[in-house]
């Protein structure tokens, strides 16, 4: 059964409640995201599939939303499904014209087009995994960083440890990620404040574009555009100096590899600083607040995980299910017509993979809405996609919260919820709290870090 879409404007439902039925439910409307779960389950059981007339990225075609794990793991790894990276000229690349036109007229359009020549194709995606962001982000790079995270996590503890309530979202979960790629990449930490400011303009659209596509105004692209133009004339000055002055850092490594028989231009070093930018803060910030509150809403865990440190790796596989930062992407176009839940796609449709949902789907997980330690292949969930266009820096946000949370385990002996919280969430796709108020005991002293 699929279900029609109308729109954003056409179902008055208040923030904190889900609509009766799943009909009414636009899981783009103002203030969804408080109860986006509760939709999820409305949706699998009744219309699985939905269609939204007239919002594909095509002139005269439909978008549609997938609910349903298999439904969504099928056309993640299927490549005869939909269209591949060899037909982006086709399908687009999800920019806006006006925000691309700034950019050429800046003169840096070829940020834009190194996104399509660096991966043309899948297996050259793979390719460039491989040998571009894997030394670096990837499950192997991920661990040489490993102690430069520990010791940021414990310093950024130091600074609240002895006050016995801290915001989490501002004194840990915001900064943690945001030093740890800034260090990877090798800008200057000094320059955090601008960054964020910059990293704030890469998700604008994700969390204040309108519907399906996540579409701005013609005023907030040429606004959000500017600010990214003004990123990319930093990082231009960024990569001059790694180029006469080398140092151990990803952009440094970059000005001096050689992929697919040549050297990357500036303009390819910046699609991939870019990229590594937008994917190194925002998600993981949102996973690691996730965390903080399921510790403090689950003290029986906290010492399950505090006596078998073992299981943190599961319980950050188990969060990352139960709150993906990034709840869903309009990331796929179908190459052919195909059958999905009794509803025919047509070919050129624009998809729109629900991730979040497909993690808390009871036909594939039972007792989907609870936290389990001994949930079976626990790291096969949806949060960083399936198949070829999985996320790159998957294994980096991985360590950096099982760096989070031993250190959390190590430095707090309780940790609980203030009256303070209201559990209000920004808008957009990404599944974010404005803030996380703790309070908590200390398990030991400020400990001295490097």
């Amino acid at each position: 059964m699929s279900m029609t879409y109308h729109g954003t404007t056409e179902v008055p439902t208040a923030p904190g409640q889900c609509p009766m039925n799943a009909e009414e439910i636009d899981l783009f409307a103002d203030g969804s995201q408080e109860w986006w779960f509760e939709a999820y389950r409305k949706l699998q059981e009744e219309c699985p599939v939905i269609r939204l007339p007239g919002e594909g990225r095509e002139p005269g075609t439909d978008a549609f939303i997938l609910t349903r794990y298999e439904d969504i793991a099928r056309v993640a790894r299927d490549r005869n499904l939909v269209l591949g990276r060899e037909d982006q000229a086709m399908q687009g690349n999800g920019n806006s014209p006006l925000q691309e036109e700034i950019f050429e007229e800046a003169g840096f359009g070829d940020a834009f087009n190194a996104q399509q020549d660096l991966r043309s194709s899948d297996e050259q995606a793979m390719r460039y995994k491989r040998a571009v962001t894997d030394p670096w982000v990837g499950p192997e790079g991920a661990q040489r960083h490993q102690k430069m995270a520990e010791a940021a996590a414990h310093r950024l503890i130091d600074n609240w440890i002895e006050e016995g309530e801290v915001d989490f979202v501002k004194g840990f979960a915001a900064p943690l990620p945001q030093v740890v790629i800034t260090t990877i990449l090798g800008l200057p930490l000094e320059d955090m404040p601008m960054l964020r400011g910059m990293e704030e303009a890469q998700v604008r659209r994700f969390v204040y574009g309108r519907g399906v596509n996540s579409t701005m105004s013609d005023e907030d692209e040429v606004e959000n555009a500017r600010e990214l133009v003004a990123f990319n004339e930093f990082l231009a000055e960024q990569i001059q100096e790694k180029r006469r002055n080398p140092k151990d850092d990803m952009i440094s490594y970059l000005t001096q590899l050689e992929f697919e028989g040549k050297r990357f231009s500036d303009g390819d070093i910046t699609s991939v600083a870019l990229l590594m930018h937008i994917g190194g803060n925002e998600t993981t910030q949102y996973a690691l607040t996730a965390e903080a509150m399921l510790l403090a809403q689950h003290p029986e865990i906290v010492a399950e995980l505090r006596a078998d440190r073992t299981k943190v790796r599961f319980f950050v596989e188990e969060a990352l299910r139960l709150y993906a930062p990034t709840q869903g992407l309009t990331a796929r176009t179908a190459r052919i017509d195909f059958e999905m839940g009794g509803v025919t796609i047509p070919a050129r449709s624009t998809l729109h993979l629900r991730f979040g949902a497909g993690n808390r789907d009871p036909e594939h997980y039972p007792n989907a809405d609870q936290l389990d330690l001994t949930r079976p292949h626990a790291g096969r969930h949806l949060t960083f996609s399936q198949g070829p266009r999985s996320c790159p820096g998957a294994g980096l946000s991985r360590m950096e919260q099982n760096v989070a949370v031993n250190a959390l385990l190590d430095r707090l002996e309780t940790i609980e919820l203030k009256d303070t919280n209201d559990f209000q969430h920004q808008p957009g796709i990404m599944l974010g709290l404005y803030h996380l108020d703790l309070s908590f005991t200390k398990r030991q002293a400020a400990v001295a870090t490097a």
